[in-house]
């Protein structure tokens, strides 16, 4: 039997998350659509991803069609693993700023085409729009920049 390889394990990983928040969710207070908890919008996230994955994997296993599934892309795949964590780690010792900075150049390494210039102005433009977004309009307490540059 040919099945959509592809398909197929994207439906698998699809239920296998969606399980997983529904359960977690389980942990705490779900409510009733008219008066919800801080469960109730993971529980209807992981079921309805859940249900959606059960369909992909069985319209891949009805499909006639089979896509293998290739190699998988070790470089995407650590850099922008690393880029979250160091987002992450520098966010909370660096500040927005830098943590945005080192987001971008760091996954800008994913790519097969990396430009200092472009990729400079991208993190620009996405440090600008964070700060007014995050800190001006929703007036969120993060720190902007470190420590040692703060004073």
């Amino acid at each position: 039997m040919k099945i959509n390889t592809q398909d197929f394990y994207a439906g698998v990983l699809f239920i296998v998350v969606g399980i997983a928040f529904a359960i977690g969710a389980t942990n705490y207070n779900i409510g009733v659509a008219a008066n919800m908890g801080p469960g109730y919008f993971p529980l209807v996230l992981g079921t309805i991803l859940a249900v959606i994955g059960t369909i992909i994997t069985f319209k891949s296993i009805i499909t006639k069609v089979k896509y293998p599934v290739g190699p998988i892309a070790w470089r995407p795949l650590i850099f922008i693993i690393t880029a979250n964590i160091a987002f992450g780690l520098s966010i909370t010792s660096g500040g927005l700023i830098s943590g945005i900075y080192a987001l971008t150049f760091i996954a800008a390494f994913a790519g097969d085409n990396f430009k200092f210039k472009e990729i400079f102005i991208l993190a620009t433009i996405l440090s600008v729009s964070s700060y007014f977004v995050f800190i001006k309009l929703i007036k969120l307490q993060l720190e902007m920049w470190p420590a040692f540059i703060v004073g």
